[in-house]
């Protein structure tokens, strides 16, 4: 019997189809087409209800679970309360003393004093002290070599003029003339601005622009002196510059040049020796330079740097304003040094009430007296220029042991 079969499998190999072979697999197709796709339907329904049931929004892609635990925040822990400075708990330790070391001046019903838990406030003045305008024309007159300072009518003096207006006011006082400026321009400009304006400053004749830099020192409160050049012992090895006053010279040759350093700016109060340890120990070269600075309302300052000088005993012989530095303040140009010489000239003060220290315009040295000087109020130090001395001094040759 004969078994025939519509298989293409067992269809030989590049045989056709009979028309019934044909028939019955188009029957079976639209049998067997139904049934897949049904097939399908009921996977997807399948599928469906598996996500719904495991609750699985991806599909089941791999995935993490991360925990996040939240913790309770961290509070800042209390501020401690910083430590009084060593400076307050050295401070006054009564009302009386405050008000001493502040410089308020109380006054009270006779008998009666300051309660024990009195708080006595300093209010500053927010004026800054203005200085004179310079040159004044009723005190200049032309030289040989350009103006120079003189006494006006009524002796009007240059010193008068110039000088920096003192407050007044109480406790020991302290004058401090820092030389040597006007040359180099980063220890000028550090001394204008960072030395309280009651400093004096000193400016040698050789800096360029002079008449300008003394004017802005002068605006910002700080009183000048001209610095003069004068023979030292080891003279020329030690040379202070150009017009140098010599012992050698005839007076009117000093004298000469005298007025020449005195015509390189204006506004200044009075002369210092720069070097001149030679020439301030010979009184036949001094003395007529001496009485010509007197003569021009002009003050001589000695700073202190020769133990020969004979300056005192001549100023007082011509009535020339006159004072001298006790102490030199860089003498050892150390930081250790200098606090300790500023400390010493502090001691001075509070024993005789007035006490002058000169200083050289070394980066050092400015930055030492700077860092004391913010101070110094707040310890009952009041801060005063250099022709409060030249002022007070009338006759007398030396202020610094004495109250100007």
């Amino acid at each position: 019997m004969r078994v025939a079969t519509d298989d293409i499998l067992t269809r030989p190999l590049g045989g056709k189809p009979t028309a019934g072979q044909r028939l019955r697999a188009l029957r079976q197709v639209r049998v067997t087409a139904p049934m897949v796709l049904g097939g399908l339907v009921a996977g997807f329904v399948l599928g469906a209800s598996i996500l719904v049931v495991a609750g699985d929004p991806e599909g089941g892609e791999p995935s993490a679970v991360a925990v996040i635990a939240l913790r309770e925040p961290v509070l800042p822990e209390p501020a401690v309360q910083a430590s009084k400075p060593e400076a307050a708990k050295s401070g006054p330790s009564s009302a009386s003393d405050v008000e001493t070391a502040s410089g308020v001046t109380v006054v009270r019903p006779t008998g009666t004093a300051a309660p024990t838990d009195a708080v006595v406030i300093q209010v500053p003045s927010t004026t800054p002290v203005k200085l004179s305008a310079a040159p004044d024309p009723r005190l200049v007159e032309r030289g040989r070599h350009g103006n120079i300072p003189r006494l006006g009518e009524g002796r009007l003096r240059p010193l008068d003029v110039y000088a920096r207006p003192d407050p007044g006011g109480s406790g020991p006082r302290i004058a401090i003339l820092v030389s040597g400026l006007g040359i180099g321009q980063a220890a000028t400009a550090s001394a204008i601005t960072r030395l309280p304006p009651a400093i004096s400053l000193g400016f040698a004749p050789y800096g360029s622009d002079l008449e300008r830099t003394v004017a802005r020192a002068r605006e910002a409160g700080h009183e000048a002196l001209l610095q003069v050049p004068m023979e030292p012992f080891d003279y020329p090895d030690s040379d202070p510059g150009p017009q140098t006053l010599l012992t050698s010279s005839r007076p009117p040759e000093n004298l000469d040049r005298l007025s020449w350093v005195m015509s390189r700016f204006s506004g200044f109060v009075g002369i210092v020796n720069y070097m001149g340890a030679k020439l301030t120990s010979d009184p036949a070269a001094l003395e007529p330079v001496l009485r010509e600075i007197g003569a021009r309302g002009l003050g001589f300052v000695d700073d202190g740097t020769s133990p020969r000088s004979i300056a005192p005993a001549l100023a007082a012989k011509g009535k020339v304003p006159f004072t001298r530095a006790e102490i030199v303040l860089d003498a050892l140009a150390r930081p250790e040094a200098i606090d300790r010489e500023l400390a010493r000239l502090e001691a001075q003060a509070r024993q005789k009430g007035f006490a002058f220290g000169s200083a050289s315009a070394l980066p050092m040295s400015i930055d030492r007296i700077a860092r004391w000087a913010a101070e110094a109020e707040a310890r009952g130090i009041r801060l005063v220029p250099v022709s409060v001395a030249l002022r007070g001094s009338g006759a007398s040759t030396r202020l610094t042991s004495a109250k100007p």
